[in-house]
């Protein structure tokens, strides 16, 4: 009888199981189809960018060590187009390139080129922090006092790794002013800093005790 009722009762259930299917059979195959295309976008997607990533390295690699001075434009040219792109790696390294061998001139577009990796391209926290610097570090001569600051703040009212190099930053740019009370506080800053960079620190150290010893 116990059997008798256990075999009725699996029967019913893969009968409801059976009508549930034939039931839901359109919309099963929709939620199927959409995991599919899904997956399938998702690591298209992927391989896409890794061959993109491959693109933009070959043609990073084949501008900087093809650079001469007299493809300078083409060079430029190139190195522009890859920052446009907006990539976390070679679009910093672009910049980079353009501003250690001083191919523009015009430091407004050298400023628009940095402003594409800050405020357009997905750069990691301190990768980020660092181009920020490097902004504040290519302008420091030629910008006022509370145009630096302000670029800087960002991180010097952070944790970052690059307050302390922005903090001395700043008390050199004042120390260039002849405002040595200012100068001097920022280097204090520095020393008070828990993590502070140990080179700007013992830098720091120095500046103090040989251009303000009173």
């Amino acid at each position: 009888m116990d059997e008798e009722i256990t075999i009725i009762n699996t029967n019913t259930r893969n009968e409801k199981i059976k009508k549930f299917f034939l039931d839901n059979k359109k919309n099963l195959i929709i939620i199927s189809s959409i995991i599919v295309i899904v997956t399938i976008g998702y690591f298209s997607f992927n391989e896409i960018k890794k061959i993109n990533k491959a693109k933009l390295a070959d043609q990073f690699n084949s501008t900087v060590f093809s650079f001469k001075e007299e493809k300078k434009e083409a060079t430029v040219s190139e190195l522009k187009s890859i920052i446009k792109k907006k990539d976390t790696t070679y679009s910093p390294l672009a910049l980079y390139f353009l501003i250690d061998n001083n191919l523009i001139d015009n430091n407004e577009d050298i400023n628009n080129l940095f402003d594409v990796l800050i405020d357009d391209t997905s750069l990691k926290k301190e990768v980020k922090n660092l181009i920020i610097y490097k902004k504040a570090l290519f302008n420091s001569n030629t910008i006022e006092e509370n145009e630096l600051i302000k670029l800087l703040i960002p991180i010097i009212n952070s944790d970052s790794i690059w307050k302390s190099h922005s903090l001395y930053l700043i008390a050199e740019f004042f120390y260039s002013k002849n405002e040595k009370q200012k100068s001097k506080e920022f280097f204090n800053k520095i020393l008070e800093l828990q993590n502070s960079n140990t080179d700007i620190k013992l830098k720091s150290q120095k500046r103090l005790n040989k251009d303000f010893r009173e």
